[in-house]
């Protein structure tokens, strides 16, 4: 069974960074489209970013957060700097076995983490 495994949020000041990790066990990594998607509450979740050949971003995060992915150790990351209040939300990593549809749908992800809390203070 496929497990996603997130970890590196926590709490941190505006103009601050934060890098997070997922970790995928089971599955075939290099072969999976990997995702990072957020959700603030009372509000769905959005893509953020994702990578396999190229990299994706929303534009919200586009020239301060970096996604990247080391197949050797099944792990993808977020790098995210320049944090405001409204990155405030819930991180999730996915990943998509297909190489058809939207990177950015949600609907077309197979596989989920259980999410890190991301807090950013003013």
């Amino acid at each position: 069974q496929v497990q996603l495994v997130e970890s590196g949020g926590g709490l941190v000041q505006v103009g601050g960074s934060l890098r997070l990790s997922c970790v995928v066990s089971a599955g075939t990594f290099n072969r999976y489209i990997m995702a990072w998607f957020r959700q603030a509450p009372g509000k769905e979740r959005d893509f953020v970013a994702a990578t396999f050949a190229s990299t994706f971003y929303a534009d919200s995060v586009q020239g301060r957060f970096t996604i990247s992915r080391d197949n050797a150790k099944n792990t993808v990351y977020l790098q995210m700097n320049s944090l405001t209040p409204e990155d405030t939300a819930v991180y999730y990593c996915a990943a998509k076995e297909s190489y058809t549809g939207s990177w950015r749908a949600r609907s077309d992800y197979n596989y989920w983490g259980q999410g890190t809390q991301v807090t950013v203070s003013s």
